[in-house]
């Protein structure tokens, strides 16, 4: 929300109060009380008429600086705020005429205690991140309705760039942006999200978490170009200001305090195929686009069936259509003999017509007007309700519903919906504020699911197809980029999406291979299919046609098979990045200035991003092939091409339909299985351990888990002058070589090899 009016004027109707100058401090414990007063006092009459801000500042964990400020303490309504994770960490707090200093770990906060200079500076060390002071803090008021907003606004230093705030599918980089952290349905080609995350994230390598479930209003760069301001409605803010040295150490730092990612399993990593939306299908239907995949030889690993295994105006009564699905036990059988894993398709509302509707109302577990009505809608379902996931009871009863699909034999559940959520006239059982509830719903909502999956079917074998998410919810993996079209644009808008939701910490993220709407061409099919196997999760799904790759062309058969065989070859490495996802809340997918932060030209490609740390992808974005990319430092490898292309630079090419930049970065040990026809085996058995270009004097290390994330193998690899020794621990059989080098010379050793290069495998 903007209130000013340029930079020297507010806004007609809008009555400011900034902090003005320190006006004292107490220290309770831990926790820092700075008294910032609107206005310089010369004596004490200037403390009379005159308005004060409340600055608390604690730390729960570690480099993490909680700040929050008040005005009107006893006009503050209990919120729901993000969950987070305390460890009381060592605080010190010091004085001497000129500032205060709060400090934990290498994050500090300076506080200016001089006359007329209110403002704090935070410091990673004896680096300087960002700061808040003049006409930057504020609570704001408007006159003509009364309503109150509390601000703050951080500076950017010269050249920084913002990220992040959920999936966002306008341009990449946030500066200059308004961004309303407000979660709705509006697809991929709007300004809106599904997953609306107050949370950014600066090239600077520190970040900023806006402490509420509710609404946020984020000025990016766009009402002082030189700042970020947020404001929320009310007499309260809070935030967390984070700080991790780099992007990686930050979105570690952040998810340590928000919640780290569930590891999924890793069938879930395989081929997904869905019965499209609102496409006509039965058993025999399914069963023949199952047959169909193998008669081809795609690797297929889970089968979904979208919104119609239901009968139509009874979302969500969790019963199979008996007139298309007589006998969904013994089919759900006969589809796990065939090696399959099952999804089905759920979300939170009760249409009126289903049988639950009732049983819910009667028992109070669907969400209330003020006057103790059941809140319904015709949107979406003739009379729908919601189930009241902060009623405990309530959240029970419908997993309980979904205990009976698991079983009967379903394995995962896609989680879809749980944006349209009403804010006016309603009353949640737990008293929470509906403004709020907005966007936490759907944090519950996925909590509740995935909590009973990893009780019915144990950790590690749990995973979601979810759409909408809170902050905290990448600890409930994993996600898909919502409504997206058939074109090469949306497909970009798909990517642009998910690079800023890896920002947040979500480290397992999909989309709806060759687009939800319409139907796309051969051409972009094929593209997108590629796109989709090189991600970490990847589902064919459509809404009004099918997407079994023969309706395309026969060369679209070729490419889906020849893509899915590659990611379960790979498995091995994308598995090992799985897990490093799940242990630090670095993302699987990441934008190329997470990986290389200290390489500018990185700052603002959206076009290509970092599978891990080992492989760079850049989707074909045209019809004639054609893709420009570019390499940060070193010798980079296509494993496609077999091409040793140099950085940093520019780079460009014409791929045809078996063929993109998919490129192995150098410094590594690439891992890759000796299986293409699942994702799921013993990825230590068999592997090949492939040495990326490495220069002289050069290390490498990577590790090998298996189906649990435990580790099995661990390979290193040194070289010196024109030799390799790779040292190998655990594992089963392997091999290795210079992947540059396909002429090196492999010698076996008591614990590794040692890889001989021609002529020192320089080119």
């Amino acid at each position: 929300m903007k209130f000013t009016n340029g930079f020297w004027l507010m806004k007609q109707n809008v009555e400011p109060l900034f902090a003005v100058e320190y006006a004292g401090h107490a220290l309770d414990g831990d926790t820092l009380t700075v008294y910032a007063v609107g206005r310089h006092i010369t004596g004490r009459g200037d403390c009379l008429n005159v308005g004060m801000l409340t600055v608390t500042l604690k730390s729960p964990l570690e480099n993490v600086l909680h700040v929050e400020l008040t005005h009107f303490a006893g006009q503050c309504e209990p919120r729901v705020r993000p969950s987070v994770r305390e460890a009381a960490p060592h605080v010190t707090v010091t004085e001497d005429e000129t500032a205060l200093t709060f400090q934990t770990g290498t994050l500090r906060a300076q506080i200016s205690k001089a006359p007329s200079d209110w403002r704090i500076e935070y410091y990673d060390g004896s680096r300087h991140l960002t700061g808040t002071d003049y006409r930057n803090m504020a609570r704001m008021r408007r006159r003509d309705t009364g309503e109150s907003f509390m601000v703050e606004q951080l500076r950017l230093d010269v050249g920084e760039t913002v990220y992040g705030l959920g999936e966002r599918f306008t341009p990449f980089v946030k500066n200059g942006q308004t961004v309303e952290n407000w979660n709705e349905d509006g697809g991929t080609a709007s300004e809106q999200g599904y997953k609306c995350i107050p949370f950014y994230l600066s090239s600077r390598g520190y970040g900023v978490l806006v402490d509420t479930a509710g609404e946020v209003s984020f000025e990016i760069a766009s009402e002082k170009v030189e700042e970020v301001q947020f404001s929320v409605p009310g007499e309260t803010l809070g935030y967390y200001l984070i700080a991790g040295g780099t992007p990686k150490g930050t979105v570690s730092r952040y998810c340590a305090l928000t919640g780290l990612p569930a590891l999924p399993p890793a069938w879930s990593f395989g081929l997904w195929l869905t019965t499209s939306f609102t496409t006509d299908y039965d058993e025999e239907t399914t069963s023949r686009f199952i047959q169909g995949m193998a008669d081809r030889g795609i690797p297929l690993r889970v089968f979904h069936f979208d919104c119609y295994w239901m009968r139509g105006y009874h979302w969500c009564d969790f019963v199979w259509d008996p007139d298309v699905f007589p006998d969904p036990p013994a089919m759900l059988r006969r589809y796990h003999e065939r090696g399959l894993k099952l999804c089905v398709w759920i979300n939170p509302y009760i249409a009126q017509r289903s049988h639950l509707f009732q049983e819910g109302m009667e028992r109070g577990f669907l969400l209330r007007r003020e006057d103790g009505s059941v809140w319904q809608t015709d949107l979406w379902q003739p009379g729908m309700a919601l189930v009241d996931f902060t009623n405990p009871v309530a959240a029970a009863w419908y997993r309980e519903k979904l205990k009976a699909l698991l079983d009967m034999g379903v394995d995962c559940f896609k989680t879809d919906f749980g944006e349209r959520v009403p804010v006016r006239g309603i009353r949640w059982f737990d008293g929470s504020h509906p403004g709020d509830m907005h966007n936490q719903y759907t944090y519950l909502y996925n909590k509740a699911v995935f909590d009973l999956l990893e009780t019915e079917r144990g950790k590690g074998d749990a995973v979601l197809f979810a759409r909408s998410a809170a902050a905290g919810g990448q600890q409930f993996p994993a996600h898909w980029g919502g409504d997206c079209t058939a074109s090469y644009s949306s497909m970009a808008e798909t990517l642009r999406g998910g690079l800023s939701l890896a920002c947040c910490g979500f480290g397992f993220w999909s989309h709806d291979i060759s687009g939800f709407e319409q139907t796309a061409t051969p051409d972009l099919y094929k593209r997108w299919c590629q796109f989709g196997l090189l991600s970490s999760h990847s589902r064919l799904h459509g809404s009004d046609s099918y997407r079994v790759p023969w309706l395309f062309d026969d060369e679209a058969c070729v490419v889906l098979k020849e893509f899915t065989e590659l990611k379960c070859r790979l498995m091995p490495y994308l598995y090992g990045q799985a897990v490093c996802a799940h242990q630090t809340g670095v993302p699987m997918l990441r934008p190329m200035f997470m990986e290389f932060p200290e390489d500018r030209s990185c700052q603002t490609l959206d076009l290509q991003y970092m599978l891990g740390d080992t492989l760079l992808a850049a989707p074909v974005f045209r019809a004639d092939g054609a893709a420009e990319y570019y390499l940060p430092k070193g010798k980079w490898y296509n494993l496609l091409t077999g091409e040793l292309l140099k950085g940093p630079g520019w780079h460009q090419g014409r791929f045809d339909y078996h063929s993109m930049p998919l490129l192995a970065a150098p410094g590594k040990i690439l891992a890759m299985g000796n299986r293409c026809d699942r994702p799921d085996y013993d990825f230590a058995e068999g592997v090949t351990l492939h040495v990326t270009y490495l220069e002289d004097g050069e290390a490498a290390e990577t590790v090998v888990p298996d189906l649990h994330g435990n580790p099995v193998l661990t390979a290193r690899a040194a070289r010196s002058g024109n030799e390799i020794r790779l040292s190998v621990q655990g594992g089963g059989n392997w091999t290795c070589g210079a992947l540059w080098e396909p002429g090196a010379t492999v010698t076996r050793t008591d614990d590794g090899a040692v890889i001989t290069l021609k002529g020192g495998g320089v080119r």
